[in-house]
């Protein structure tokens, strides 16, 4: 699921505050994926980093980017030595080819190494300060995903339950369809003989009754539906990576369920009802992508 936090932490170094923020953004995955971007002065500590978010993350794509304000390291350091080297080189050069010439002292820009980069101030304590600060990211964005989780799940469990409100009227209705058709199939056979001197075959009647019940027989279609949503709803109740794969899975069956179901009715009140719980089920396959 997605969701953001963020952490700080202030560490004293030599006298000087420097406060060290980490931002944690997380996106739906189906894997775990944590992408660190530090800045060059705290970047030693990534791999730790990463290493404490993956213990506290099963998946999704988790991207931490931190930032400094305070000096980290310590400024630039001029290699006089070699300054005065080069600069001595450069003057031997101009007395040789052209006596006489200023030697511009802008040229020792140039010169490789001439400053090396300073070095980390207060390691253990910049290194604590980044983990801390991370902790508080991962629990903020811990919260968030909760949040958002529960609000998903109470999403998901409204959804489920209209499907078993209409599975109910399904059960209801289902059992008058047979004596709806013996009804209409009546009707329509002593239409056709009314004006003919030939009685009504109430054998013939009640094999095609018969017949028409075995094809428009779905109980085992709404026992599978009925299961499909208990599993459902005792998924939803449990934690894991795998569920929601799972519940992708589940939802799938439904739909499978659910056609053969509107294919085998002719029933015009439960073709309707049908599509409505297609629409259901294709909504919550839809909120399911959120925690696959």
């Amino acid at each position: 699921m997605t969701g953001y936090g963020g952490g700080d932490a202030v560490v004293d170094i030599a006298g000087q505050s420097v406060k060290i923020s980490v931002g944690a953004r997380a996106v739906n995955h189906r894997f775990l994926d944590v992408r660190v971007h530090l800045p060059s002065s705290i970047a030693e500590h990534a791999p730790e980093v990463e290493a404490l978010v993956r213990k506290r993350v099963q998946r999704g794509r988790i991207e931490l980017s931190g930032t400094t304000d305070g000096r980290v390291e310590l400024p630039p350091r001029l290699d006089t030595a070699l300054a005065k080297a080069a600069l001595e080189q450069l003057r031997a050069l101009r007395d040789e080819i052209s006596p006489g010439e200023d030697v511009p002292f802008g040229l020792l820009s140039s010169v490789p190494g001439l400053f090396q980069a300073g070095t980390a101030r207060g390691g253990e304590e910049i290194r604590e300060a980044v983990l801390q600060a991370t902790r508080q990211a991962c629990d903020a964005l811990d919260a968030m995903r909760l949040r958002e989780g529960r609000a998903l799940a109470e999403d998901l469990g409204g959804r489920l339950e209209q499907v078993r409100a209409k599975l109910a009227q399904v059960r209801v209705i289902q059992p008058t369809i047979v004596d709806h058709h013996r009804q209409r199939l009546r009707e329509r056979i002593q239409t056709l003989l009314e004006d003919r001197s030939v009685p009504l075959d109430e054998a013939r009647l009640e094999h095609e009754v018969a017949l028409f019940a075995e094809r428009t027989d779905v109980a085992e279609e709404l026992t599978r539906l009925t299961s499909h949503c208990n599993q459902f709803d005792e998924l939803m109740q449990g934690t894991g990576p795998t569920h929601g794969r799972k519940l992708d899975f589940l939802l799938q069956e439904m739909a499978r369920e659910v056609n053969t179901l509107g294919s085998k009715t002719p029933e015009v009140e439960v073709t309707r009802i049908v599509v409505e719980m297609k629409a259901d089920v294709e909504r919550l396959r839809e909120q399911v992508q959120n925690v696959l």
